[in-house]
């Protein structure tokens, strides 16, 4: 069992609209805590947009998680899962990001994430825009190339932006194939669609063995399906995984800077995380959920559910003896 001080603070005890906002009311543990070493999986906010190329916003996105969050509960109603209850979760706080500078920006996020993994504990992140987990992977991968399912609409496996522009959201990938953090013959990408430039980003897809499943393909074919493939590409080999909340149709989650239509509906984008049982995560992210154009704060709701539901597949792996559903 986990101990108590890290479960979430009950709706019983205090409205959920009162007290400090943290990721599902856990509670905040700095990099300097000493109770540091007792966290299992940590929640960090990567609030930092500057590799985005159009509409700016998810830099604010880890604060109305925050907020949205406090309406998830102890306990995984299809699943049953418990998952605060197997490990130790805490909310780590923000990496302190530098607006005006990407690349350094990118170093105080792979710095956060080294301290974060030297002290054993898994990292579940909220962002930020894609970019952000160039650097995670910086951190994650630098022992040796992982894995990866990638929910999104688009692949991020563009050369370059503005004629040599290499750090954006839309190259991500792309650095992290040739910085050699990924192993491009264990990835695979959901759900890609919308108009395009040219085919420059699936030629390269296909040029390394990346395995791209377009979302005509993902609709034809349904969820399981498609997710049976995706486990078995990842093996059994350390695997990240990354979710841009744009794999969603906008229908159901337009906070976001680059929506595309004809995406799955919200209890499609929480089935395919549940098919991600069996995978060997080692760390994940939700990324590019944009306040600006939430105004109802449902698609910040829809990624913290989707964080919650990632935490409930993980947490059984990081406990196996805890494990009841």
């Amino acid at each position: 069992m986990s101990d108590s001080y890290f479960h979430p603070v009950s709706g019983f005890d205090l409205p959920r609209f009162a007290g400090v906002a943290t990721f599902m009311r856990l509670p905040h543990v700095g990099l300097e805590d000493p109770r540091l070493s007792d966290v299992d999986v940590g929640l960090i906010g990567v609030p930092w947009d500057s590799g985005t190329t159009n509409r700016a916003g998810p830099r604010h996105g880890p604060r109305q998680l925050r907020d949205m969050s406090t309406m998830i509960r102890a306990q995984n109603g299809a699943t049953g899962v418990r998952p605060f209850e197997m490990v130790n979760c805490a909310d780590l706080g923000d990496v302190p990001p530098n607006p005006a500078d990407i690349q350094e920006s990118m170093k105080r996020i792979t710095s956060f994430y080294d301290t974060v993994l030297k002290a054993g504990i898994f990292p579940m992140t909220a962002g930020g825009d894609h970019l952000s987990t160039l650097p995670i992977l910086r951190a994650v991968a630098a022992k040796s190339p992982v894995g990866m399912i990638h929910f999104d609409s688009h692949t991020d496996l563009f050369k370059d932006y503005f004629n040599g522009t290499q750090y954006t959201h839309g190259t991500p990938f792309r650095r992290a194939v040739e910085e050699g953090l990924l192993d491009p013959q264990r990835v695979c990408m959901i759900g890609i669609r919308g108009t395009t430039y040219d085919s420059e980003d699936r030629d390269f897809a296909k040029s390394v063995g990346i395995r791209v499943i377009p979302i005509e393909e993902f609709h034809a074919r349904g969820v399981s399906d498609v997710m049976s493939e995706a486990r078995e590409i990842a093996g059994s080999g350390d695997t990240y995984i990354s979710y841009d909340i744009d794999f969603i149709d906008p229908a159901f989650a337009p906070g976001t800077g680059t929506p595309e239509i004809g995406g799955p509906n919200s209890y499609q984008a929480i089935e395919v995380v549940r098919h991600l049982v069996g995978v060997k995560i080692i760390g994940a992210d939700l990324v590019e959920v944009s306040p600006p154009f939430d105004s109802s704060g449902g698609t910040a709701y829809l990624g913290a559910s989707l964080i919650f539901e990632m935490l409930c597949v993980i947490a059984p792996t990081l406990r196996p003896d805890t494990a009841t559903a």
